[in-house]
């Protein structure tokens, strides 16, 4: 097939000036809290053993506060993952008894596990639920929108907190705006003003001129190998929001009477600071990418979320195959044009923490990174590829141009 990218291209340019001004934004803000906190070499550096009295650690944790808004910050490598990061803002601040609600629908794969809806019997054992927490689920309007009257209805003065899941994660539910994410604050607080807003920030740091704290929001969370790592950060994640619910996060991670005042961070100070400093340029980079995407597909006919003029809250871009040959096709395309294996041939196979087998195409600097060009999708109907990342916009393209060919 002929497609002409330049064409499209000159179709989107009032797309692309939004994400700048939007990148731009998020540029000033960031580089505030570096001024702000006087972000030095010295912070670069890092001690050894139990990590006590960290100057840099404490600094970066400054950094990340000012910049999401919050009253206290936990930036720490020792987080394996975005799940891992989330269940420990959930394990920190739930207890038996307490009662969680996701307000969106069931979460992605993984966190159904930390919940304990999903996985083995020895999973379970170890989940929310095996340990004594009460859960529920608001479900979706038409399994696309937040039932804000369903919601209303269903907390009350038991619930503790609830989930807001911003990212779509594997569903063809739309991502949540920061409007969306206000509304469902102000409902739960007015309803139980003591119930903690949790909102997973995963794929959606960067992508809008606000955060999740600012449209009132207790807590967030999210990974550093995804947006706010700019692509260069080797692992971990953050939390951030009230001092309390982050410090209770804290004893999770480490251990109670520790918390946020302990662990080596393994010379990676500079490393997050840099990537942090980053970020906002390099998350417009893949959202140009995303916008592209959204506009190539569904000009050659594919279902594809969100449409290229939508507003977006996030990396993550839809495209509806309708078969399984072609979300292999388009993984194996991907994957063909990555700098990181990109001689291997991804196939569908099974993945800890996720139901069906899952095809992905990561051919990524760093293991699992989502802020780099990557694709993956479950194996199961309607065979949707969840595309994202992206370090810079000529990668995206290039990818895009030989699916065409292919398609």
């Amino acid at each position: 097939m002929n497609y002409d990218f330049r064409l499209a291209e000159k179709a989107l340019e009032k797309e692309f000036e939004r994400v700048n001004d939007i990148r731009d934004f998020n540029q000033r803000k960031v580089l505030k809290a570096f001024f702000d906190n006087k972000v030095a070499p010295e912070h670069f550096y890092t001690v050894s053993g139990y990590g006590h009295d960290d100057l840099g650690r404490e600094v970066l944790d400054k950094v990340f506060a000012q910049v999401f808004c919050a009253e206290k910050a936990l930036v720490r490598i020792h987080f394996a993952s975005g799940t891992h990061t989330l269940a420990c803002a959930l394990f920190g601040n739930l207890k038996y008894g307490d009662k969680l609600l996701s307000v969106a629908g069931a979460p992605y794969d993984t966190m159904q596990e930390v919940i304990g809806t999903a996985g083995d019997e020895e999973t379970k054992r170890s989940s929310l639920i095996g340990n004594g927490v009460l859960y529920d689920e608001v479900p979706l309007v038409n399994g696309m929108d937040v039932d804000f009257a369903k919601l209303e209805e269903m907390v009350d003065e038991k619930t503790t907190m609830v989930l807001i899941q911003r990212s779509k994660g594997y569903s063809t539910r739309k991502s949540l705006s920061m409007q969306t994410i206000g509304r469902i604050c102000n409902i739960v607080k007015a309803k139980n003003p003591d119930c903690i807003c949790f909102v997973d920030n995963c794929y959606g740091e960067f992508v809008d001129k606000q955060e999740p704290l600012e449209a009132g929001a207790d807590l967030v969370a999210g990974s550093l190998i995804k947006n706010p790592g700019g692509g260069i950060v080797e692992a971990g994640g953050y939390i951030a929001g009230k001092e309390l619910l982050v410090e209770r996060s804290a004893n999770r991670l480490t251990a109670p009477g520790i918390g946020s005042e302990g662990g080596a961070m393994f010379n990676q100070h500079r490393l997050i600071f840099q990537g942090l400093f980053m970020a906002p340029s390099i998350v417009s980079e893949a959202v140009k990418g995303a916008i592209l995407a959204a506009k190539v597909f569904e000009d050659i006919g594919f279902n594809s979320a969100p449409r290229y003029d939508e507003a977006r809250t996030d990396i993550i871009q839809n495209i509806i195959f309708g078969k399984p040959e072609h979300l292999e096709e388009f993984c194996r395309t991907i994957q063909s044009l990555s700098p990181v294996n990109g001689y291997v041939t991804p196939i569908p196979e099974y993945i800890p923490g996720y139901e069906d087998q899952v095809i992905m195409a990561g051919g990524t600097f760093i293991e699992g990174s989502t802020i780099e060009l990557s694709a993956d999708g479950p194996m199961r109907e309607p065979y949707v590829a969840y595309m994202q990342g992206g370090l810079n916009y000529a990668h995206v393209k290039i990818c895009l141009e030989e699916i065409v060919k292919k398609l």
